[in-house]
């Protein structure tokens, strides 16, 4: 069975020879310094060129790492191209946002269309064709930053929270834009090739929002994506971060394929209370940088044994992990008997 076919399958509900492991980029980044070693490929150049770009990412499951090529590296596409300015980091730190483009939730004067053409959102794209391209068993995975994340980039998150309950006008306003806006993009990166599509928003939890808000506003974010570009893809991925438990109930009404989620939410609760979703994680990423082999496997095992379908990085997994460790998480994977 190719890389591909499984991962479809895993996030389908299939039965399969064995989980798939991966990490599909975006927030979720998959590149360690020994892949830029590997590759002669490197950050923050990378982030800006294709090619390197789509170097790095074959690097992972040539060398055997994770099952799958995943671009970009980090969540600051989308925002820097609605105008935001954004450092791009060093060889281990990723690109990040450093400024705001609007002054409060209502200022949609100062906010931009996000420009298709800007030299890193290109370079997404011809990452992603270069990709599929390259070994069409591999999975392509596309990234998107979550809506309320994407959101916060734009403008301070102490006043767009406070904007939910306060001017809820002005933020469904900007909140319609935002979706938009990614739904764009992640077209562009559908058209270039990518066969799954993951859509991460760290800022749009339950823990921060709280149960309400979080049916109020990320839900309908999300779907607003998700409606308009599941059909164009093999399969979708949502991840949110923190504890889910006071959203667990609402987690089907995401119209995602799998919920991926981090290593403070149990697999075994989660699996007990969602119906519909394939559930990927939620290996802690400091111990997959910091654990003996032994002990991550083991980990990987309770992942496995507690209901995990694909198995993967709690989150974003640091640059100084080495490859090796990353080689264990997969044999894991591998090792894994279908059920």
């Amino acid at each position: 069975m190719t890389e591909l076919k499984r991962l479809v399958g895993a996030l389908k509900r299939e039965s399969l020879d064995r989980p798939p492991c991966i990490c599909p980029g975006g927030m979720m980044n998959m590149i360690v310094e020994d892949v830029m070693d590997l590759t002669d490929s490197t950050w923050p150049e990378a982030h800006l060129d294709g090619e390197a770009m789509a170097e790095l990412a074959a690097g992972q499951p040539e060398n055997g790492g994770f099952e799958n090529y995943g671009v970009p590296f980090c969540m600051t596409v989308e925002a820097e191209a609605m105008g935001a300015p954004v450092s791009m980091g060093d060889r281990i730190h990723e690109p990040r946002v450093i400024g705001y483009v609007m002054s409060n939730s209502g200022d949609m004067n100062s906010l931009k269309e996000m420009d298709l053409s800007s030299e890193r959102t290109a370079q997404v794209c011809r990452a992603i064709s270069l990709l599929k391209k390259r070994n069409g068993d591999i999975p392509v995975i596309a990234n998107l930053t979550g809506p309320i994340s994407l959101a916060t980039s734009l403008v301070d998150p102490s006043l767009f929270y406070k904007d939910m309950r306060k001017s809820p006008e002005k933020v469904q306003i900007l909140m319609d834009f935002v979706v938009e806006q990614l739904v764009r993009f992640g077209k562009a990166q559908v058209e270039a090739g990518a066969d799954v599509l993951t859509i991460s928003d760290p800022s749009g939890t339950g823990e921060i929002l709280g149960p309400k808000a979080f049916e109020r506003w990320a839900i309908p974010a999300l779907n607003g994506i998700l409606d308009r570009l599941s059909t164009s893809v093999k399969g979708t991925i949502v991840h949110i971060c923190g504890r889910l438990g006071g959203v667990a109930h609402l987690l089907d009404d995401i119209r995602s394929d799998c919920i991926s989620f981090d290593s403070i939410t149990s697999a075994k609760e989660l699996a007990l209370r969602l119906s519909t979703k394939s559930l990927m994680g939620n290996v802690s990423t400091l111990a997959i940088e910091t654990a003996s082999p032994e002990h991550l496997k083991r980990m990987a095992k309770v992942c496995m044994d507690q209901g995990i379908d694909i198995l993967a990085p709690a989150c974003g997994i640091g640059a100084g992990t080495a490859l090796s460790q990353v080689r264990t998480l997969v044999d894991s994977a591998k090792e894994r008997k279908s059920s």
